[in-house]
C-alpha cells in the first residue's frame, strides 16, 4: 500500500460486534459476538476495499490463501456438522444472538490463533 494512500480502519459496527483475534498478512480476524454459531470473518486491511474485485489479483490470491487457512483451522477446531440450529437454512435471523463465554471464547480465540499462526 503506498504511503500516501488513505489509513485502514474498521468500521464502527464490526468492532462492536466481534472480537479482534489479530492480523494475517492482509485480513484481520475477527469472531463474532455470538456463540449460536464459531463465525469469523476475515477483513481485508485496505482503504475504500468493499468488494473482492476491488483487490489487486495478488491480494485476491492473498485473500483466497487467508480464507482456506482460517477455514481449515476452524474446521479443526470445532469439528464442525450440521445439527445446529438453522440447518439447512442460513443462520443469519435464525437464532437471537448468544454472548460467549468468557473462558470458553478465550479458549477458542486462542486454538485459533496457534492453527492460524497468529501467536505473540
Amino acid at each position: 500500500m503506498p504511503s500516501d494512500a488513505p489509513a485502514w480502519s474498521l468500521h464502527s459496527r464490526l468492532r462492536q460486534d466481534t472480537i479482534d483475534i489479530g492480523d494475517l498478512p492482509l485480513c484481520r480476524v475477527l469472531v463474532i459476538k455470538d456463540a449460536n454459531y464459531p463465525w469469523l470473518l476475515l477483513v481485508p486491511r485496505r482503504h475504500e476495499a468493499v468488494e473482492i474485485i476491488d483487490l489487486d489479483e495478488v491480494e485476491q490470491a492473498q485473500l483466497m490463501a487467508e480464507i482456506s487457512r482460517v477455514a481449515r483451522a476452524l474446521k479443526g477446531i470445532t469439528k464442525c456438522d450440521s445439527s445446529d440450529a438453522a440447518w439447512p437454512r442460513p443462520v443469519w435471523g435464525v437464532m437471537p444472538p448468544l454472548a460467549h463465554n468468557a473462558e470458553e471464547v478465550q479458549n477458542f480465540i486462542s486454538a485459533l490463533r496457534r492453527k492460524i499462526w497468529l501467536e505473540s
